[in-house]
């Protein structure tokens, strides 16, 4: 069970695939994630040149970040996505692999173009918040 409540809204456009805010009840414990990174276990960064490949490896490094911290997917309340380009294909491209990865839970997200991130080759980076009951 999830202490994850998504809230969608009437007053705003309804095919947003997203909810447009979420909650959580009081005594959740909330976990804040720092931006997940494609960077491989010897921290060098993954997929050089492909937002795609660099957006799933960000992805499965918040699922361990979420594990370690005693959550999961489904725990979390909300997402930025961070993309550095100007391009927005390469946003939908990183958004695309996100949303799939959360499948239903379509937590209130954020995405941003940016003009660089902080590794070496880093094009894309994923930030939650999660909320879980214990």
């Amino acid at each position: 069970m999830t202490a994850v409540t998504l809230i969608r809204s009437d007053s705003l456009f309804a095919g947003a695939p997203y909810a447009y805010a979420a909650t959580a009840p009081a005594g959740a414990r909330l976990v804040f994630l720092a931006g997940a990174c494609p960077l491989d276990e010897d921290g060098s960064t993954a997929g050089i040149g492909d937002v795609s490949a660099q957006a799933a490896k960000c992805v499965e490094n918040l699922r361990t970040a979420l594990t370690d911290a005693g959550a999961r997917l489904e725990d979390v309340i909300s997402t930025r996505v961070l993309v550095a380009s100007s391009d927005r294909a390469d946003l939908g491209t990183a958004w695309d692999v996100v949303h799939a990865a959360f499948g239903e839970h379509e937590v209130p997200s954020t995405l941003l173009g940016v003009t660089v991130l902080g590794y070496e080759g880093q094009l894309v980076e994923l930030e939650a918040v999660a909320a879980v009951l214990d």
